[in-house]
């Protein structure tokens, strides 16, 4: 398979090493300082465009992907949300493809699946408080991460006594804290809690490194090849 990366920082040097270890070919490298090889004719012969940016950047690269016809795996967070309405427009009227997570880790999806399991039990006790922490590096510019948002949102699905997440660390009894810390080189952790006076109920996953995340993201580049519209990782893993 041939794939393009857009954006090549830490994430797009990890996606380049797996997808060569699986036998793909990187036939093209987009970074800030080379955006315009979008129009290139190498960008234009990749099966899939990887792209792990900024939420300032990612919704014109996908657009500039579309452009030329390129299928999108974005793991971009913090601009979705914004969006998602004209994304699924054009992937239903106009037939392009673009794969979206917040987190592209098998862990975090397993972790994921859990979250939402234990929260359709947990709605049933109502004395028991709940709430999340997510810990990043320093060089993460959205907060909450996409990744606890998305955990958030199946939370509030199950759980009907919740109505909304907020940032922080105090919250009404009918909204769910999430407090963000950023520190070092830390690549993710995602902890939910559910506390009462009598005890306390803790999951947590711990992401050691990026190559979960990476293998993740090849993985969905596989998948996207062979398949359109507007993907995700329910698609990809289905648990």
């Amino acid at each position: 398979m041939k794939i393009a990366l857009i954006g090549y920082g830490r994430m797009g040097h990890e996606i380049e090493r797996i997808a060569l270890q699986r036998g793909h070919e990187i036939v093209s490298i987009i970074d800030i300082d080379n955006p315009n090889d979008f129009e290139g004719l190498s960008f234009g012969s990749a099966d899939v465009a990887i792209e792990f940016t900024s939420p300032i950047a990612a919704f014109s690269n996908v657009l500039r992907a579309f452009k030329v016809g390129v299928k999108v795996v974005s793991g971009s967070t913090g601009w979705m949300d914004e969006h998602r309405e004209e994304i699924e427009r054009m992937c239903k009227d106009e037939g392009r493809t673009l794969f979206w997570s917040s987190n592209f880790s098998l862990g975090v999806a397993v972790f994921s699946a859990v979250n939402s399991y234990l929260a359709g039990i947990m709605n049933d006790f109502p004395n028991y408080e709940v709430s999340m922490t997510e810990t990043h590096h320093v060089h993460k510019l959205d907060a909450p991460s996409g990744t606890a948002i998305t955990l958030a949102d199946n939370i509030l699905s199950k759980i009907k006594r919740l109505r909304r997440w907020v940032k922080g660390n105090v919250a009404h009894t009918d909204e769910l804290p999430i407090a963000s810390i950023r520190e070092g080189e830390v690549p993710g952790i995602h902890t939910v809690r559910y506390e009462s006076e009598a005890d306390r109920i803790i999951i947590t996953h711990d992401a050691k490194n990026r190559s979960g995340l990476a293998l993740g993201a090849v993985l969905a580049a596989e998948y996207t090849a062979q398949h359109e519209g507007l993907l995700g990782m329910n698609d990809l893993f289905k648990f």
